[in-house]
Parts: structure tokens; sequence; C-alpha cells
């Protein structure tokens, strides 16, 4: 049927009941790419672009959600999102469709100028980063920051009478805290754990300084995760915290890994709930 101006009226099948009675925890669109802008300690904002998740609940008696809405959603920020928008989308998006929770997960590069130890040749490292909201009952915000470094083995430098292994360790961190954490923060907080950081550019002089500065620091995926968990503990505004490490060995074929978990107050292993923080 057409109205009056010629447009044609069509059915909201998402809108019809479902009598199966399978309620969805989570239900809408992923894999957008999406340009967003990050806060930088040193330049203030960083631009740069997003891998996106959208979700909402579904109760039982509906039959779908409206996925245009999500991309409605999104584009309605003027073609870029930031991190204090993001309370703002949890909103609309459960009120544009009728959930009582919503989900979002915004992965993307973060990039940080990083001067080599004795030169100070300049250059970009990138992190993979990522936002993770959910809204409903209790808000919630975790940051995710993956720090690439370099790892010695103590057992190799002590059994060997010429130098010792090495390989690149990923330590992943993710955190709840309150007022204010800089992705810079974190980067620096890993680097100081482990044997040594990785630079983008280095000179002989700087191959020199890290390669001595690593055989003087050995680290066990065990001592890393330890060292970046001491550190978490003594950073006040951090609430929540959990460290995944990895290895990837050198000289085996399989890789070495390591994790701890901790709320603050609450030490490895010992039940309590998680407390929660909403973003800045």
């Amino acid at each position: 049927m057409s109205d009056a101006i010629g447009r044609v009226s069509l059915a909201d099948v998402q809108a019809n009941p479902d009598g199966r009675q399978v309620p969805i925890a989570k239900v809408g669109v992923q894999n957008i790419r999406f340009p967003i802008m990050v806060k930088d300690r040193r330049r203030a904002a960083q631009h740069t672009v997003a891998t996106i998740d959208m979700s909402v609940d579904l109760p039982h008696h509906f039959k779908g959600t409206h996925m245009s809405r999500f991309m409605e959603i999104l584009n309605s920020h003027d073609g870029v999102i930031s991190g204090e928008a993001l309370p703002g989308i949890m909103r609309t998006m459960r009120e544009r469709l009728d959930a009582e929770t919503a989900q979002l997960r915004v992965s993307f590069p973060y990039f940080m100028e990083k001067r080599a130890p004795v030169s100070g040749s300049a250059g970009l490292l990138s992190y993979d980063c990522a936002f993770e909201a959910s809204s409903g009952a209790g808000d919630d915000f975790v940051l995710t920051v993956r720090v690439p470094v370099t790892t010695l083995c103590p057992c190799s430098r002590e059994i060997s009478s010429r130098g010792a292994h090495n390989q690149r360790g990923l330590v992943t961190v993710k955190a709840r805290f309150t007022g204010e954490l800089w992705i810079e923060d974190v980067v620096a907080l890993v680097d100081d754990s482990a044997s040594c950081g990785l630079y983008p550019v280095l000179k002989r002089a700087d191959e020199k300084w890290v390669t001595e500065r690593a055989y003087d620091n050995p680290r066990f995926v065990e001592d890393l995760v330890r060292e970046v968990t001491l550190r978490l503990r003594a950073m006040e505004r951090v609430t929540w915290f959990k460290v995944h490490v990895v290895n990837y060995e050198s000289i085996h074929e399989h890789d070495a890994y390591a994790e701890v978990e901790e709320t603050k107050g609450v030490r490895n292993g010992e039940t309590r709930g998680s407390r929660r923080a909403s973003p800045s």
C-alpha cells in the first residue's frame, strides 16, 4: 500500500513475536572498520582506525533486532568516535534497540614514538589496544594493551659459557580503573618489567645496549608476569587487572605462558567478585 507521497509501507519482520522461548544474550554486528580518536598524552589526541563489535540483548519474545540501527548510531558521530563518546553510544544503543544491556568492543592500533636508548633515533611502534564497554544493570569498562618485549632465559644464562637464548614476549594487560589510565603508562610499566623493551630503530650502539640490558635482566615468563603484577598493584587507580604473558620460544617448538588475575585487595586464587569501574 502506498501513502500520499508515494512511499511503500513495509512489514517490520524483526518486531514479530517469536514462540521458541529462547532469549539471546548478545546479538549485533561485528568487524566494522571505523575511524576513532584516542587520547594521546604527548599530542592530546591520536586518530586511528578501529575494528568495532556492537551488540545488545534480545528478549525471547522478539524475532530479531534491527541491525541497521547499530550503523546509524555509529555514523551519527560525524565519522569519528572517541573514548568520551562511549557512554553516550551505549545509552543510545539500549534506547534505539529497546534493550536491557548493550556491549561494545573497540580494538585499534595505537602508535607511540620511541627513541633508541643510545643514538636517540626515533620511530613509531604500534601497540594493539582495545576498549570493552558494557551497559545494563551496571556499567563496565576494560582497557586492553598488548606490549611486545624481549625476554632472556635465566637458566640459559646460568648454564652457558657463551651467551644465552632470548625470545620475543607478548604481554597483554587488561585493567579496570577509576579516573584516567594512560596507554603510555601501561607500556612503560611492561617495558620496565621485561628483560628489555622493543625499539623501532636501532643503530649499532643501541643494539649493543639492548643486548646487554637483556642479559643483565633475565626473565622467565613467570618472572615477567610477577613483575607486571607488582607494578599494577602499586597503581592506585587500577581496581582490577589480568596479565597474560606469552614467550614465543626461540629454541622450542612450543610457547611458554603465564597469567595472573587480581581484584585489588584480593590475591590470585581467592574468591570475591570483581569490582567495576566506569570509563573516565
